[in-house]
């Protein structure tokens, strides 16, 4: 990697905008009729800017944005970046328990938002978060969410009280002049924190991680480099924009190598196949669940592809699905990430001219100017190649911490600047990682991460529940599946289904178990610690999940 960038995000656009205005920028396949040069985005982005600063946002506001990956998610983006703002950004999975959560402890004064996800309805969430809603002039005052002062709706048929619609906020941007935005954006800094994104915890609670626009730029620079992109590369973009894979891996891969970005509103493998045909894309991300239901697809071999490379990450990488991507869709310099949201998020990769061994069996080398380790996760002392021990970055790409949680950003980062990531690695003497476990209890269901304590903390708070543990199990298609062990209480006649139903209710449909398992105790050890290993070992032998716990994955 050469020099660092040293813009903020904006002034990147803003760059590419002046050096080549006509390149294209984004442009949608289906769903949306949007198309946009360099030039073209960067003056719609300064439109919208000019509308949050009518509004009376400033540098430092929170702006929440609850959507999946719609041209208003790119713009409101790079809008906030022009002012200073913070984008905060939402999964479109989270029902009302989770936003509740990130909408007042991560303090966002605005929420950017589409009508709703799948079954979840983002509009009737904010009226029962917000019942005064439709009594107020768009300008809110609650209790319950102090800090927010207005709801902004991108879907053209959303037009509630209280909610402004997408299009009048853009013409606020009539009453605000050049002389004000170009104030605005001089205040800002590659320092600053542009991005706080929602990652869930030991604790139970998300984390917002703190990352800087030097953090992500540059983080994306790297990845763009790895995988060789130039203004020639049109990469697909089917992983959701909220998550560091779509904002950074992909997003902001693209802004600095001037590469063209072909978004998809949501994964359906059909909208991603007509899309790398139609549109000729020369890339394409994904987590390995979304590869093999392309694959899978009984219209697959109808499409051609212009594939040259791409991601595959998210979790961990099956080896035979790596070899299959490469031999079935032309993807000859496919590559694989690791990393973490902590870490903005990439700290390993393979590059494009690397052996097939290599990117099929290991996730990389070390990214420039990051220093990576493998330490005993009981003592800290480095280890020696081939020992397996806990991985731990160090570098430009550390996050600045959790938002507001001192105590838990102390215990990530130590005090020589180290992040430690609770997963377990080996080092090969070629310097190539391989990723062997977790410390963690995290669970990675096909690219989520899901930390069972916040899955237990709430199913604590059900009628019928005596103590529960939440454990992964072996999946072929997801890599992990949720399992929740439930000890019911005496009286009551809890049912597997109830368990779920209730999650489902009141969380995203990716924590949903999808196994549940009633007992009556838990194993414990001596000291009365439960041994969640064992529950591990025994959900696969009883659910039968010995031929997916064999799958080799790099």
């Amino acid at each position: 990697m050469s020099d660092f960038i040293e813009r903020t995000i904006s002034g990147q656009i803003e760059y590419l905008a002046k050096t080549i205005p006509d390149q294209p920028a984004v442009k949608y396949h289906s769903g949306f009729d949007y198309e946009r040069t360099y030039g073209e985005l960067d003056a719609e982005c300064d439109r919208a800017a000019k509308a949050l600063l009518a509004l009376g946002f400033k540098k430092g506001d929170h702006i929440a944005m609850w959507a999946t990956n719609y041209p208003q998610w790119i713009v409101m983006l790079f809008a906030a970046s022009k002012i200073g703002a913070v984008f905060v950004t939402v999964n479109t999975n989270y029902k009302i328990y989770e936003a509740e959560y990130l909408l007042k402890q991560s303090d966002s004064a605005c929420l950017v938002m589409c009508r709703g996800f799948k079954d979840t309805d983002y509009v009737s969430i904010m009226k029962r978060l917000l019942p005064g809603l439709a009594a107020t002039d768009g300008d809110i005052r609650s209790r319950r969410l102090p800090v927010l002062r207005r709801i902004i709706t991108i879907d053209p048929d959303v037009n509630e009280p209280g909610m402004i619609p997408w299009d009048s906020f853009i013409a606020l941007a009539d009453g605000v002049s050049d002389e004000e935005l170009s104030h605005a954006k001089a205040l800002c800094s590659p320092s600053d924190v542009i991005n706080i994104q929602y990652t869930s915890g030991t604790t139970g609670f998300p984390k917002g991680v703190m990352l800087t626009h030097h953090n992500i730029l540059n983080n994306g620079k790297s990845i763009g480099d790895c995988m060789k992109f130039t203004t020639e590369d049109r990469l697909c973009i089917p992983v959701p924009f909220f998550h560091c894979f779509g904002l950074v891996l992909a997003i902001m891969a693209c802004i600095t190598h001037g590469s063209s970005m072909v978004p998809i509103n949501y994964y359906r493998p059909i909208e991603v196949l007509e899309a790398l045909d139609a549109e000729k894309c020369t890339a394409v991300h994904g987590v390995p669940t979304m590869y093999i239901a392309m694959l899978q697809h009984p219209r697959f071999h109808e499409f051609k592809f212009n594939l040259r490379t791409g991601i595959m990450a998210g979790s961990p990488c099956p080896v035979e699905m790596m070899k299959r991507v490469i031999n079935e869709m032309g993807m000859r310099e496919i590559t694989i990430t690791y990393g973490q949201t902590e870490a903005s998020p990439g700290c390993t990769m393979t590059t494009t001219d690397e052996t097939l061994e290599h990117r099929v069996n290991s996730v990389g080398r070390a990214l420039p100017h990051i220093e990576t380790k493998i330490v005993d996760p009981e003592t800290g002392e480095e280890l020696p190649d081939g020992r397996n021990g806990e991985f731990c970055a160090r570098g430009y790409n550390i996050m600045k911490g959790y938002y507001k949680m001192p105590e838990a950003t102390a215990q990530a980062i130590d005090k020589d600047g180290w992040l430690h990531t609770g997963d377990l690695a080996c080092r090969m003497p070629d310097g190539y990682y391989k990723i062997t476990g977790r410390i963690k209890d995290m669970i990675i269901r096909g690219g989520e991460n899901i930390y069972p304590k916040e899955i237990e903390d709430f199913l604590y708070t059900c009628e019928g529940v005596r103590d529960v543990q939440v454990v992964g199990v072996p999946d072929a298609q997801y890599g992990e599946e949720i399992c929740a062990f439930v000890i019911p209480k005496e009286g009551f006649d809890l049912t597997e289904d109830a368990v779920k139903d209730a999650v489902r209710a009141n969380m995203a449909r990716h924590k949903v178990p999808k196994y549940v398992i009633l007992t009556d105790s838990f194993p414990m050890n001596a000291a009365g610690k439960i041994q969640k290993f064992k529950l591990r070992d025994e959900a696969t032998e009883k659910l039968g999940l010995q031929d997916a716990a064999s799958i080799v994955t790099a």
